[in-house]
Parts: structure tokens; C-alpha cells; sequence
């Protein structure tokens, strides 16, 4: 209650609760005699008709709220019962969410260390078996070495960073550390053996570490492909408030719902203009403004905020941001403003005090794309010779059908936009090109790409050839000439390419790939913003190892068929 005011103290909504079923006129004798109670309290000397004489003179100095006395007189308002809420209602997370979102980690955590635990005890019985078992006779000292090295392992994993829960599943960090542990310890062995003139068996250590090594990255992968499910399941998660514009917070949030391996789930948003434009951005509730961040960690139980590219948001306001996120040891992030660059382009350095992100400019020439072409074409002869027989197999299947021939010759623009003859078998019949125009009021893509799911020009031998992307090996012929890559953009039509603005045509700064990253993100599911992005991504964070780990998940995508058609 706010009398004349003052700030409503405790008791006083058990008194406006005590008035409210009065009639008016002793609703207003009780208000007026509550304030004078008010104004006599520090003076006890002041009569009785003293009092009253004040109380009957106070007046309100702002015009009576929902939280005031109400005027007294004839059909004058009840007190309100409760007190309104201030604004749109935010909602509050449920306590269990909130304690399954910071328990999952703990849980991970111990999980993976008790698969280090026995992969170490594995490495260590297999070293055993294989240096001394011949002799019949197992020493007793390398057995007390090998349950004791367990402990060393898990110091050095921890040492190396292996346990950080920022880099468990999602990204090479997290195998790339135990790597380091490996070689850290395995040094550190040689040294203290050294110093110490330890007779150590070198086949022991040189089994026993190398195994803990393998054994370790195989579980540890394991064991995020079954985190990965357990957050397309929705569970976790990390619990993320987003920072920003209305457009950067709806971008964030769609990202992070299509791949949910990320374990980031976007539970509230913090915009500059708070709630007065919008109560929601793409179903996520709008919490307040860019001085509402703690509060709404609080009231939604996030543990990491994310902070995107926002003008607003400058240094100071950042700084204060990390001080009070610091006292609930709420993790912050912070977005740059560049769009698909990835972590080995960009290096932080302090210049002044002030920590200045350097881009590099992604290699698309030099040593490593001559080691790129000469891998692919190595592996697309060999692929060649040991596919042979498969493709005469489908070669006959397409011709026996309708006498046509088996291959499709089409043209496509590869790099820098030259054109080139692109080989793919057959899978329409043989006049689909000319019944395209029919069809093109069916087309189920946007942008400039043409895709109907139940095609009418596709045959039946078609169907599963495409299903497994079987129609494809005969571009590895395109590889062995130089024409395609293994890995890299899809190959555009020269319609398709016309269509292509200067931001889309950097797509032709690379060679177009047998597959990438649009191969095994979706493929023909992906919408056409969305495969210009995965290709835009592809060429601007180019390297040998992405060629490599997009080439083995391209395995798993073809066998699922899932967006073949």
C-alpha cells in the first residue's frame, strides 16, 4: 500500500484485506483514521482531536493506484486483493528443468571418466598380455603399473583441459586435448625413466599408452553420438538466454533448433527495446531489456547467456554483464558479427588492452589445395577400380528398362565459372527434360532450384538409385579429370548460376564436390537459403581435416537416405 507516497511496508495488504469487505463510508472512516495513525506515530503528545483534525486535512500527493487507499464516498472501489502484475506475466522455470539442466553435466562428466578409468585398465591388462604373457609369468611390478595407471591418465586428461565441460560434445577440442594428454604423459614417462634410470619395457609403454589413446577417443565418441541423441531428444540441454536484435535472437534460435547436438536451447531473449515491441520472438518469451540479462537468468534457470552482435551491448555494459553473471557462475558468450567463420581462422590478440579478433583469409590456393586435388585424385581412380563391377551392374539395370542409354550428360558451372560436362546415370525417363515446364508449378523448392519429391519423370531403378546417391559414382570420373572435387559446393545449372548475386557466387571460388557439407546436413530437404549457406560455410572454412570428417559422415547419410529423392 502506498500512502501519500510512501512504500507499502508489510502488514499493511492484511489491513487493506480487513477493509475491503466495508461499506464505503466506513471504508472511509478506517482509511482516515489509519492515516492518522500514520502521521501521530512519531508524535505520541498530539490529542486525539489533533489527530483527526490532520487526518481530515491529508490529501494524496499522486492520484490513488491499484496499491492506494481509494477515496472515500458513495460507490467508492474495493481495495484489491491481490497486487497486479506489472505488465505482461513472464513465466518462471520450472525448478525441475532448471535442476536436470545443471545435474546432466555432473552426471556426463563421471561417466566419461569412468570410461577413461577402464579404457586405461584395458590398455594396461592388453600391454600385459601381449609383452609378457609368452613368458608365462606376469610380473608383479608391471601389474601394480597398470592398476595404478588409471591416476596417471586422469591427471593428465585433466591437466590437458579433457574434463572442461565447454568442450564435451560438439567440436575437436575435447579429442584433440586427449591427444595432448597422451603425448604429455607419454614424454613425462620417458623423462622420469630417464632421470631416474627406471628399466622401464619399452613395449610395455609403447602398448599400453597408444592403446589408453585409441581405446579412450573410440569411447569418448561413443559416448557423444548418444549425447547427440539424447539432445535431439530434447534433453541435455543447456539452458541459454539470447542478447540482441529481434533478427539476430530469431536467426539464433532457428539455428539452434535444427541441430540440437549443439546443447544450446534458446529459453528466453533480452532485446534493446525490452518488451515493448514484442512479448515473443519465434515462440521464445522476450524477458525485458539488455538490463534485464540477470533477471532473467534468474527467473528462466539459464546457465549460459549468449551474446550477439549488438551495438548496444558495448564494452562497459559487457564488462558489468560478466560481474554479475560471475556471482551465479552463469557462463557468457559472445557472438562477433561474422557469419560462418570457424574457430582456426580467427585468433584473439591484445592490442592496448582491447581484444582484437583476426580473421584470416580462408586458403583457397597454395600447398594444401595441391594436396587437395592430389587426394582426390588418387582416391576417385581407386574408388574407380574397386566400383567397377557395381556400375556395370547398374549400367545394365538402366539400359534394360527402355533401351536408353545409362549415363546423363548434363552442364554445370564449376569454379571461377567455367562450364563443364557433368556424368551421372541415368534416373528419368528419357524425355524429362522436355516435360520440366509442366512441372514447374509443382516445384516444392524456393529460390532458383527445382525439386518435386514424388518426381513423375523418375523410374522405378531411379528411385533407389537416388535413394543411395548410386547416380552419383559416375562423377567420379568428373573427379579423376579435375572438373569436381570430392568434397565441396553443389554444381549449379548455368540457369541456376545466372541467377546467383556476387554474395552466392563465391560459391564458384572452389571446385564443386561429389558431396559436402549440403550432402550430409539435409540434402534436398534443405531449403535454398540454407544450402547457400552450408556451401558459403564449406568455402570460407576449407581445410583437409573438414574434407575428411564430411567424407566420413557422408557413409551414415547415404545409408539413411533421409532428403534423397
Amino acid at each position: 500500500m502506498v500512502v501519500r507516497g510512501t512504500v507499502a511496508q508489510p502488514g499493511e495488504w492484511e489491513q487493506a484485506r480487513s477493509t475491503a469487505g466495508q461499506t464505503a463510508p466506513e471504508a472511509a472512516q478506517t482509511a482516515a483514521a489509519q492515516t492518522a495513525a500514520a502521521r501521530t506515530a512519531p508524535n505520541a503528545a498530539q490529542t486525539a482531536p489533533e489527530a483527526a483534525h490532520a487526518a481530515a486535512k491529508a490529501e494524496p500527493d499522486t492520484p490513488p493506484t491499484s496499491l492506494e487507499a481509494p477515496p472515500a464516498g458513495p460507490g467508492a472501489p474495493k481495495i484489491s486483493r491481490e497486487a497486479p502484475p506489472a505488465g505482461p506475466e513472464v513465466p518462471r522455470a520450472d525448478p525441475v528443468d532448471m535442476a536436470a539442466g545443471t545435474e546432466w553435466t555432473a552426471r556426463y562428466l563421471r561417466t566419461v571418466a569412468a570410461a577413461d578409468v577402464l579404457c586405461t585398465l584395458a590398455a594396461g591388462l592388453l600391454a600385459l598380455l601381449v609383452r609378457f604373457d609368452r613368458y608365462q609369468h606376469l610380473p608383479p611390478d608391471y601389474l601394480i603399473i597398470s592398476i595404478g595407471l588409471p591416476v596417471l591418465w586422469l591427471t593428465a586428461l585433466a591437466l590437458s583441459g579433457a574434463y572442461n565441460a565447454r568442450v564435451l560434445g560438439v567440436g575437436s577440442d575435447e579429442f584433440r586435448r586427449v591427444l595432448n594428454a597422451a603425448l604429455s604423459l607419454t614424454a613425462a614417462v620417458a623423462v622420469i625413466s630417464y632421470a631416474t634410470k627406471t628399466e622401464l619395457a619399452r613395449g610395455y609403454v609403447l602398448i599400453a599408452l597408444p592403446s589408453a589413446t585409441v581405446f579412450d577417443l573410440l569411447v569418448r565418441y561413443l559416448l557423444r553420438k548418444r549425447l547427440h541423441r539424447m539432445r535431439g531428444a530434447g534433453l541435455c540441454m543447456r539452458r541459454t538466454i539470447a542478447v540482441g536484435h529481434r533478427d539476430a535472437a530469431n536467426n539464433v534460435i532457428t539455428e539452434f533448433r535444427r541441430d540440437h547436438y549443439h546443447g544450446l536451447k534458446i529459453v528466453g531473449v533480452c532485446l534493446p527495446d525490452g518488451r515493448l515491441t514484442c512479448q515473443e520472438v519465434a515462440g521464445v518469451t522476450v524477458f525485458g531489456n539488455l538490463g534485464d540479462v540477470p533477471l532473467a537468468v534468474q527467473q528462466s534457470g539459464a546457465d549460459t547467456v549468449a551474446v550477439l552482435a549488438c551495438p548496444e551491448m558495448d564494452g562497459i555494459r559487457l564488462r558489468r554483464l560478466a560481474w554479475e553473471l560471475e556471482k551465479t557462475g552463469t557462463d557468457l558468450c559472445v557472438a562477433p558479427a561474422l557469419l560462418d567463420v570457424a574457430g582456426p581462422r580467427t585468433t584473439i590478440r591484445s592490442v592496448a588492452g582491447m581484444p582484437l579478433l583476426h580473421v584470416d583469409h580462408p586458403e583457397l590456393a597454395g600447398a594444401r589445395q595441391v594436396l587437395k586435388a592430389l587426394f582426390d585424385k588418387v582416391a576417385a581412380a581407386v574408388a574407380l577400380l574397386l566400383l567397377a563391377p557395381l556400375l556395370a551392374v547398374i549400367a545394365i539395370l538402366i539400359k534394360s528398362r527402355d533401351g536408353g542409354p545409362a549415363l546423363f550428360r548434363q552442364t554445370r558451372v564449376g569454379k571461377h565459372g567455367r562450364v563443364f560436362t557433368v556424368y551421372k546415370f541415368r534416373t528419368m525417363v528419357l524425355d524429362a527434360e522436355e516435360r520440366k515446364p509442366q512441372l514447374a508449378a509443382h516445384n516444392e523448392l524456393d529460390g532458383v532450384l527445382f525439386k518435386i519429391r514424388r518426381d513423375p519423370r523418375i523410374t522405378r531403378t531411379g528411385t533407389w538409385l537416388r535413394r543411395y546417391s548410386l547416380d552419383e559414382l559416375p562423377q567420379l570420373v568428373n573427379v579423376l579429370i579435375g572438373d569436381m572435387s570430392l568434397v565441396g559446393p553443389r554444381p549449379p545449372l548455368p540457369e541456376e548460376a545466372a541467377k546467383f548475386g556476387d554474395y552466392v557466387r563465391r560459391r564458384l571460388a572452389v571446385k564443386p564436390g561429389l558431396t559436402g557439407l549440403w550432402q550430409v546436413n539435409g540434402r534436398s530437404d534443405l531449403s535454398w537459403e540454407e544450402s547457400v549457406r552450408l556451401d558459403l560455410r564449406y568455402v570460407e572454412n576449407w581445410s583437409f581435416a573438414l574434407d575428411l570428417q564430411i567424407l566420413w559422415k557422408t557413409w551414415s547419410a547415404v545409408f539413411r537416405g533421409s532428403g534423397a529423392y
